[in-house]
């Protein structure tokens, strides 16, 4: 598939990663451009990747194939208004800011061809995940696109209802912060064991690493994973226990449980 020209609406950091993705998988610098109101952000983000910046969104948009919306949330509507009368009918719509419904962004843009995405911030290392949504505008060819954009940083998964947008910031929109928080409990209680804290860390982090590693590149799921490290009446099953007399997946279920209660809520509130 030709690269087709894409342009960013927003240079900030996941702008930056989607930009660094596409151009580490070969695309052409000439077949990007970003805008920015900070000239701060415009020169970062033109001089790391050699790209076209603009001050004007409107001008940034001219003769793009893609366009995407990587603003904050709190400016997607005044961002769009402005856009509004610039866009044509065979241009593609790229959301990544959370919270913002289709509908939202057809009311600000027009009837036009939408693809909503929810990223999570290990994209910034090429890491990431995104859950996308398309529109019924939305051809083949432009879904090829949403797909090639999202999967530069990243593994890529279709959702068939926009509502699932909401459980898919729960699980992993927001789950890197749960996982940071498992690993600041682990150093804080390895620190209490009276491992240095700088150890406690790092064994930390890189377990959960490796573990991360095992999960995605094992053919069974985590259950059987976790089965056969625990061996019965060892320390691991000693550990495993004593979370789940916590209630340890009851608690999971309702956090994330309230984070897609908050994604529905914030949806409600920013698309006015």
């Amino acid at each position: 598939m030709t690269s087709p020209r894409i342009a960013f609406i927003g240079a900030g950091n996941m702008a930056a990663s989607l930009i660094g993705g596409l151009r580490a998988q070969g695309v052409d610098a000439g077949s990007m451009c970003a805008s920015d109101h900070g000239a701060e952000q415009r020169a970062r983000i033109g001089a790391e990747h050699a790209i076209d910046t603009f001050a004007s969104n409107a001008e940034a948009i001219q003769g793009a194939d893609v366009i995407v919306l990587a603003v904050k949330p709190q400016v997607m509507k005044d961002v769009c208004l402005e856009l509004a009368a610039h866009i044509s009918d065979r241009q593609l719509i790229v959301s990544i800011a959370a919270g913002i419904s289709c509908a939202s962004l057809e009311r600000w843009l027009g009837a036009r061809a939408v693809v909503r995405c929810m990223p999570n911030t290990p994209a910034l290392l090429r890491q990431g995940v995104s859950g996308l949504y398309a529109n019924s505008r939305v051809s083949a060819a432009q879904r090829q696109q949403a797909e090639q954009l999202l999967g530069a940083v990243g593994l890529t998964l279709w959702l068939d209802e926009e509502r699932l947008i909401d459980a898919v910031t729960a699980v992993s929109g927001s789950g890197p912060a749960y996982f940071f928080l498992l690993i600041e409990a682990m150093t804080a209680a390895g620190e209490k064991l009276g491992l240095p804290r700088e150890v406690a860390a790092q064994l930390s982090a890189h377990t959960a690493l490796g573990a991360a590693r095992m999960a995605t590149g094992s053919d069974v799921d985590a259950s059987e994973l976790r089965r056969r490290v625990t061996s019965p009446a060892g320390t691991t099953e000693a550990a495993i226990k004593t979370f789940q007399a916590g209630g340890f997946e009851a608690l999971v279920e309702q956090a994330l449980h309230a984070a897609a209660r908050r994604s529905a809520e914030l949806a409600e509130q920013l698309g006015q």
